[in-house]
Protein backbone atom coordinates (compact mmCIF):
# COMPACT_ATOMS: atom_id res chain seq x y z
CA UNK A 1 0.00 0.00 0.00
CA UNK A 2 2.83 2.40 0.87
CA UNK A 3 4.46 1.74 -2.49
CA UNK A 4 1.23 2.53 -4.34
CA UNK A 5 0.76 5.75 -2.37
CA UNK A 6 4.37 6.78 -2.99
CA UNK A 7 4.01 6.07 -6.71
CA UNK A 8 0.80 8.11 -6.84
CA UNK A 9 2.45 11.01 -5.00
CA UNK A 10 5.40 10.97 -7.40
CA UNK A 11 3.06 10.92 -10.37
CA UNK A 12 1.12 13.92 -9.06
CA UNK A 13 4.35 15.80 -8.28
CA UNK A 14 5.72 15.04 -11.74
CA UNK A 15 2.52 16.21 -13.42
CA UNK A 16 2.53 19.42 -11.37
CA UNK A 17 6.16 20.12 -12.24
CA UNK A 18 5.46 19.47 -15.94
CA UNK A 19 2.45 21.80 -15.85
CA UNK A 20 4.51 24.49 -14.13
CA UNK A 21 7.13 24.21 -16.89
CA UNK A 22 4.39 24.99 -19.40
CA UNK A 23 3.47 28.16 -17.53
CA UNK A 24 5.13 31.45 -18.54
CA UNK A 25 5.08 35.07 -17.52
CA UNK A 26 5.75 37.33 -20.50
CA UNK A 27 6.84 40.93 -20.03
CA UNK A 28 6.02 43.05 -23.05
CA UNK A 29 5.75 46.64 -24.17
CA UNK A 30 2.11 47.76 -23.97
CA UNK A 31 2.19 49.06 -27.55
CA UNK A 32 3.77 46.07 -29.30
CA UNK A 33 1.43 43.96 -31.42
CA UNK A 34 3.98 41.29 -32.37
CA UNK A 35 4.48 40.47 -28.68
CA UNK A 36 0.77 39.75 -28.41
CA UNK A 37 1.11 37.55 -31.51
CA UNK A 38 3.84 35.49 -29.81
CA UNK A 39 1.79 35.18 -26.61
CA UNK A 40 -1.16 33.81 -28.63
CA UNK A 41 1.17 31.43 -30.53
CA UNK A 42 2.52 30.06 -27.24
CA UNK A 43 -1.02 29.61 -25.89
CA UNK A 44 -1.97 27.75 -29.07
CA UNK A 45 1.15 25.60 -28.52
CA UNK A 46 -0.18 24.47 -25.14
CA UNK A 47 1.47 26.92 -22.77
CA UNK A 48 -0.30 28.91 -20.07
CA UNK A 49 0.81 32.51 -20.47
CA UNK A 50 0.38 35.49 -18.19
CA UNK A 51 1.21 38.69 -20.08
CA UNK A 52 2.39 41.73 -18.14
CA UNK A 53 2.58 44.96 -20.08
CA UNK A 54 5.29 47.34 -18.94
CA UNK A 55 6.89 50.39 -20.54
CA UNK A 56 10.18 49.62 -18.73
CA UNK A 57 11.43 46.56 -20.60
CA UNK A 58 15.07 47.58 -20.11
CA UNK A 59 14.81 47.10 -16.35
CA UNK A 60 13.04 43.75 -16.78
CA UNK A 61 15.76 42.45 -19.11
CA UNK A 62 18.54 43.67 -16.82
CA UNK A 63 16.91 42.13 -13.72
CA UNK A 64 16.49 38.78 -15.51
CA UNK A 65 20.02 38.74 -16.94
CA UNK A 66 19.20 38.97 -20.64
CA UNK A 67 22.42 39.76 -22.55
CA UNK A 68 22.01 43.16 -24.23
CA UNK A 69 23.26 41.84 -27.58
CA UNK A 70 20.47 39.23 -27.63
CA UNK A 71 17.59 41.56 -26.82
CA UNK A 72 14.21 41.53 -28.49
CA UNK A 73 10.82 43.06 -27.79
CA UNK A 74 9.55 40.77 -25.02
CA UNK A 75 10.94 38.51 -22.31
CA UNK A 76 9.36 35.40 -20.81
CA UNK A 77 10.14 33.48 -17.63
CA UNK A 78 9.29 29.78 -17.21
CA UNK A 79 7.58 29.37 -13.83
CA UNK A 80 8.91 25.91 -13.02
CA UNK A 81 12.57 26.45 -13.89
CA UNK A 82 13.21 30.21 -13.97
CA UNK A 83 14.63 29.85 -17.49
CA UNK A 84 14.35 32.88 -19.77
CA UNK A 85 12.93 33.09 -23.29
CA UNK A 86 13.91 36.27 -25.10
CA UNK A 87 11.92 37.31 -28.14
CA UNK A 88 10.13 35.29 -30.81
CA UNK A 89 11.46 31.85 -29.89
CA UNK A 90 9.50 28.94 -31.44
CA UNK A 91 7.70 26.49 -29.14
CA UNK A 92 9.95 23.64 -30.36
CA UNK A 93 13.00 25.53 -29.06
CA UNK A 94 11.20 26.18 -25.76
CA UNK A 95 10.54 22.45 -25.38
CA UNK A 96 14.25 21.80 -26.05
CA UNK A 97 15.13 24.45 -23.43
CA UNK A 98 12.86 22.82 -20.85
CA UNK A 99 14.56 19.47 -21.45
CA UNK A 100 17.93 20.96 -20.41
CA UNK A 101 17.67 23.01 -17.23
CA UNK A 102 21.40 23.78 -17.38
CA UNK A 103 20.60 26.32 -20.14
CA UNK A 104 19.68 29.63 -18.48
CA UNK A 105 17.92 31.07 -21.48
CA UNK A 106 17.46 31.23 -25.24
CA UNK A 107 16.85 34.10 -27.61
CA UNK A 108 15.69 34.96 -31.09
CA UNK A 109 17.52 38.32 -31.15
CA UNK A 110 15.99 41.36 -32.78
CA UNK A 111 12.75 41.11 -34.70
CA UNK A 112 13.22 38.19 -37.15
CA UNK A 113 10.53 38.11 -39.82
CA UNK A 114 10.58 34.28 -39.94
CA UNK A 115 9.57 33.84 -36.30
CA UNK A 116 6.29 33.17 -34.44
CA UNK A 117 4.37 36.41 -33.94
CA UNK A 118 6.26 38.02 -36.82
CA UNK A 119 5.80 35.63 -39.74
CA UNK A 120 5.96 32.01 -40.83
CA UNK A 121 8.77 29.73 -39.72
CA UNK A 122 10.86 28.81 -42.76
CA UNK A 123 13.52 26.50 -41.29
CA UNK A 124 16.10 29.28 -41.16
CA UNK A 125 15.38 30.88 -37.78
CA UNK A 126 18.38 30.35 -35.51
CA UNK A 127 17.73 30.54 -31.79
CA UNK A 128 20.80 31.04 -29.59
CA UNK A 129 21.56 30.34 -25.94
CA UNK A 130 22.58 33.19 -23.65
CA UNK A 131 26.25 32.55 -24.53
CA UNK A 132 25.37 33.37 -28.15
CA UNK A 133 25.85 29.76 -29.35
CA UNK A 134 23.33 28.29 -31.80
CA UNK A 135 20.65 26.40 -29.89
CA UNK A 136 18.06 25.43 -32.51
CA UNK A 137 17.05 25.98 -36.12
CA UNK A 138 13.38 26.21 -36.95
Amino acid sequence: MKTALMAAALLVASAAAHADNRSLTVYQDPYCGCCTGWVEYMRESGFTVQAIKTPDMGSVKQRLGVPAALGSCHTAVVHGTGQIIEGHVPASAVHKLLADTSVKGVAAPGMPLNAPGMGALDGNLVTVDFDGKPFSRD
